[in-house]
């Protein structure tokens, strides 16, 4: 695998995801989650582990898709797990994602709720 940028700080992951996804690198986005992670996604359903990840993010970005950086709400830290999470433009739901520091001190996600519309009623 590349070598890529790193995530020092648990924001850092939206920026280098927005950044990869743009370039087309799926393997990038993958190598922003840890190899057991669960990405809530495709709607409805889960995609368990870096490979099924990468796998996924592979044929989303064969379609080309554009994302633009979203401003970060505030993060949650507590020890080395943090929640991190944006507002949509859209204005509909939150992102959410769980990530874990690493022995190396950087950040992955472990968990990772790309779109969440809550209930209404």
């Amino acid at each position: 695998m590349p070598e890529y940028e790193k995530a020092m700080r648990p924001e850092d992951i939206t920026r280098l995801f927005v950044e990869r996804s743009n370039a087309g690198d799926a393997a990038g986005v993958a190598a922003l989650y840890e190899v057991d992670a669960v990405l809530a996604y495709p709607p409805g359903q889960r995609t368990v582990g870096r490979e099924a990840i990468g796998a996924l993010w592979e044929k989303v970005l064969a379609a080309g898709p554009r994302f633009e950086p979203e401003a970060p709400l505030p993060t949650l830290v507590s020890g080395d797990i943090a929640l991190t999470s944006t507002p949509p433009k859209d204005g509909a739901g939150a992102r959410a994602q769980v990530v874990r520091r690493q022995a190396d001190g950087s950040w992955l996600r472990v968990l990772d709720q790309p779109e969440f519309t809550p209930p209404t009623g």
